[in-house]
């Protein structure tokens, strides 16, 4: 049996046995957080136990590396409509120490497409409208730096509120232990 049939066995059990009713919740976020996380498999559970969040507490968005790459992309649109239309008030980026971001090899991973089948002509295509890959592909030398960055291109939006804070954290993998990194209401303080 493929994934898929695997998934879809299984969902039709959860719904004829009712197992959905302890998930129901609202769409607004019992916290009113919004948290961007790596898309990191560790974190899948351990990341909202480690900070007492539970299902219905807090809008999730996910990137690799917690990174927003771009002010005006599709990460901080969903930071945004948390916060505009889903009544979130804080923002938490959590950063994660052995984050796989920090091994990205541009080149590396350009040579893997190939291998898996992406022509070069498609590089040529891309190259040739403006897009870096190198660029875009990288990752980050320092998960600490990382989360600092992403918490100025999020507090420094201009369509996000001046008071609402953003904080960043870091987390160990292994044992769920937060480090803060940035203090949210410290800056929303100060104006910054």
């Amino acid at each position: 049996m493929n994934t898929i049939a695997e998934i879809l066995k299984h969902n039709q059990a959860f719904v004829a046995e009712k197992e959905y009713e302890k998930y129901q919740t609202t769409k607004f976020p019992d916290k009113r957080l919004v948290v961007l996380s790596c898309m990191d498999t560790r974190l899948e559970e351990l990341l909202p136990k480690a900070m007492n969040l539970r299902n219905g507490d807090f809008k999730h968005v996910k990137s690799a590396g917690a990174v927003v790459s771009h002010p005006f992309g599709s990460i901080m649109r969903s930071i945004l409509v948390a916060i505009y239309e889903l009544n979130a008030e804080e923002v938490i980026v959590v950063g994660h120490y052995d984050c796989g971001m920090s091994a990205i090899n541009a080149d590396k991973m350009m040579a893997k497409m190939k291998e898996r089948g992406i022509a070069e002509e498609t590089f040529h295509i891309i190259k040739n409208s403006g897009i870096r890959l190198n660029s875009w592909l990288r990752g980050f030398d320092c998960v600490e730096e990382s989360v600092k960055n992403s918490v100025d291109v999020i507090k420094n939006h201009p369509l996000l509120p001046v008071h609402v804070p953003v904080h960043g954290l870091l987390i160990d993998p292994v044992t769920g232990k937060l480090d803060q990194v940035v203090n949210g209401y410290e800056r929303a303080d100060a104006g910054e």
